[in-house]
């Protein structure tokens, strides 16, 4: 889980708009960010399993 210090310093506006960081909504992880769906990998992943997100499913073969 994210530090709420930085979740808190991230939700602010920026001075310069390339300094705007982005979290998952879910986590509040600023790596690895889908801009299309606003989540980290590992919560995208988490979803497509559920089948939560439309047109979207984990590949397994």
């Amino acid at each position: 889980m994210a530090s709420k210090s930085k979740v808190a310093k991230a939700n602010r506006e920026p001075k310069f708009s390339s300094r705007r960081e982005r979290r998952c909504n879910m986590c509040g992880r600023p790596r690895a960010v889908y801009r299309k769906f606003g989540v980290c990998r590992i919560c995208i992943r988490n979803l497509a399993d559920r089948g939560l997100i439309p047109g979207l499913r984990k590949a397994s073969w």
